[in-house]
């Protein structure tokens, strides 16, 4: 038979719509193996693990088919339990794949203290950043006359003098006491008449 014939024969028709089947069927369940390989269209809904205790967010999520691993602790924040979840990854409502680990951080058991810094003779812009550098809050501004404006000539916290030292918790309010710029001097060595002359007063000797 020629190739001509042949490439017309229906011989020739049978065997490609043969192979295409083959193909079709090869592709197919290549496709199912490679979903069921990567489980692709199952998803799982992060669940919201903030404020659960580690022991809480391990049962929750072994119900979910997901992992969970704690990254360290963050400083004591007071809106949250002590040893509770504060911050996850990924948030709440992220679609994740079985599996999936969700990273952790848990809340401290307590402020930690801080040593009250030298700020005196510091301006009120320099103070303010040195504390909430230490996690410390600026309190209640005073006024007092001075003459350096806006200088810190005293720390307090709930009423009481602070020196430099000084420990405190963390997210304390530190009350400020600033000079307001106005403050005038008067010698008290001078005497009370200081527009007296000298003359007046020998005047007033001889009487």
């Amino acid at each position: 038979m020629s190739l001509r014939k042949y490439l017309t024969s229906r011989v020739f028709f049978t065997q490609i719509l043969i192979a295409v089947a083959i193909i079709a069927v090869l592709g197919y369940l290549f496709m199912h193996w490679l979903t069921f390989t990567t489980d692709h269209g199952h998803e799982i809904e992060v669940p919201d693990l903030r404020k659960l205790t580690e022991e809480q967010v391990e049962a929750k999520l072994d119900g979910l088919d997901l992992d969970y691993v704690l990254l360290d602790s963050v400083d004591y924040r007071s809106g949250f339990p002590k040893y509770s979840v504060v911050e996850q990854d990924p948030l709440p409502g992220t679609k994740v794949k079985v599996g999936r680990k969700i990273y952790i951080k848990i809340n401290a058991s307590g402020f930690s203290s801080v040593r009250i810094p030298d700020l005196i003779e510091k301006t009120y812009r320099e103070a303010v950043p040195t504390l909430k550098a230490l996690g410390l809050q600026e309190g209640t501004i005073t006024y007092i006359p001075n003459l350096g404006k806006d200088m810190v000539l005293e720390m307090r916290y709930k009423g009481r003098n602070l020196k430099v030292g000084d420990r405190v918790l963390k997210s304390s309010k530190i009350d400020l006491v600033l000079g307001d710029g106005k403050a005038s001097y008067l010698d008290e060595s001078q005497p009370a008449d200081s527009l007296a002359t000298p003359g007046d007063e020998k005047t007033a000797n001889e009487q």
